[in-house]
């Protein structure tokens, strides 16, 4: 019986923290409700082609660079934008833990991408955007989807 429990036990603390990966017409359809397309004069399709190169759409993405860390589909930077209780000197724009970007529940992510974005930099805030998406045709990334 104990065993049991146990594996029940595992179990559950296994799919709580399996993160949820969009598909990519699943995400364009709740950044559209949410008002990305055109925000800040950045179309739908930038927005998906920045979530898709700094997190492949998934909810509890994390890198750590070093100095500081990014969370979340949006890959929200600590230093900046967010509070991890880590990093130094973190400024938190947008007023929020970072560990709440990690769930599926992306409204929270999408209000300090919003605030992100309002920054003089715009979308350049994010390294993969700049790389992959700024200036590319970036339409694939809504392509096939009914919005």
């Amino acid at each position: 019986m104990k065993g049991f429990l146990a594996l029940i036990l595992c179990c559950a603390f296994l799919a709580s923290s399996e993160a949820k990966v969009f598909t990519k017409c699943e995400l364009a359809k709740v950044l559209k409700t949410a008002g990305l397309d055109g925000y800040y004069g950045y179309s739908l399709a930038n927005w998906m082609c920045m979530a898709y190169y700094e997190s492949r759409y998934t909810t509890n993405a994390k890198y750590d660079n070093g100095w500081s860390r990014d969370y979340g589909v949006f890959q929200i930077n600590s230093y900046w934008w967010c509070n991890d209780g880590i990093t130094s000197g973190t400024k938190n724009a947008c007023s929020i833990s970072c560990s709440s970007l990690m769930n599926d529940d992306i409204s929270d992510d999408i209000v300090c991408a919003k605030r992100v974005v309002r920054d003089p930099n715009g979308m350049g805030a994010w390294v993969a955007w700049n790389n992959y998406c700024k200036n590319a045709d970036v339409s694939s990334f809504v392509s096939g989807c009914a919005l």
